[in-house]
């Protein structure tokens, strides 16, 4: 576990690879941990890359928002802060699942210059999703953790309703074994953590994020799930959201396709980074 102080956070990361390596920042999402990377940080550690995981801000044992601030623009913001402590001055790749795929769709719009690849798990662009009913009933939890009591929700029965959540967004993933979720109920036991978390959600406004509303000029890979809550169509929908290159990689799994077919995962993921260098 290291430390760094970015964007007025002091973040703790996991790093696995050699320092001069070019750097790889993975970016986790909700309900989760930097700890999730852990298969991909070896296998990229392996293919000759620094990889670099950092728990994102108020989730223990990173630093709360002095600020409250915990909205898509300020995560990208977060993002770029960490390339630039850690990148020695070098555009670095970006990696981001779930509310980190958010994150990492806004650094790439806020700092173009500092990031050479992007890629995106679980989330396309938030420009291209249109709201359906059908799309409403899937993310119905942004209501749940919008509330006040989103916190004791969250907190209550040894955080049952995390063990839920992964159970409904990877359906396909039949025994999902306790392990999976003890990094992140560790992290959001301490205090503070489980409101910060619910944080993310309480600060979607009634639009799109400024960064959002920009078309991303750095070449893009999106990973979709098979089994996922959103389909891969809809990542193919995204394509207007980009200028430069994009590819759309599906793979077998849910919403949390790194963790349930992590072989699969990094073998691509290792693919697209590998090939970026070899243009």
């Amino acid at each position: 576990m290291n430390h760094i102080t970015a964007n007025g956070i002091d973040f703790a990361y996991l790093s696995e690879g050699d320092a001069d390596k070019p750097l790889v920042v993975l970016l986790h999402g909700f309900p989760d941990t930097a700890k999730t990377w852990d298969r991909a940080m070896a296998a990229l550690a392996n293919a000759g890359y620094r990889a670099v995981a950092p728990f994102m801000r108020g989730y223990a044992p990173s630093s709360l928002a002095s600020d409250g601030k915990y909205d898509s623009d300020t995560l990208g913001r977060d993002a770029l802060g960490i390339i630039d402590a850690l990148g020695g001055g070098k555009p670095a790749i970006l990696v981001g699942h779930d509310w980190g795929a958010s994150a990492a769709y806004s650094a790439a719009s806020q700092g173009p210059d500092r990031i050479r690849l992007l890629i995106t798990l679980a989330i396309p662009h938030p420009r291209s999703m249109k709201p359906t009913p059908a799309l409403v009933w899937k993310l119905r939890h942004f209501a749940t953790l919008r509330r006040k009591s989103a916190g004791a929700k969250l907190r209550a029965t040894n955080f049952a309703y995390v063990d839920e959540l992964w159970h409904r967004w990877s359906p396909s993933w039949r025994e999902i074994p306790a392990s999976e979720t003890e990094a992140v109920k560790a992290s959001l036991r301490e205090p503070g953590s489980a409101e910060a978390a619910c944080a993310y959600y309480a600060a979607i406004g009634l639009g799109l994020p400024e960064s959002h509303r920009h078309r991303i000029t750095v070449p893009t890979v999106s990973f979709a799930g098979l089994h996922d809550m959103v389909a891969p169509r809809a990542y193919e929908k995204a394509r207007h959201c980009f200028t430069a290159s994009y590819e759309v990689v599906q793979v077998p799994g849910g919403h949390f396709m790194h963790r349930e077919h992590p072989d699969e995962l990094n073998r691509e993921l290792v693919r697209v980074v590998t090939e970026l260098d070899a243009r």
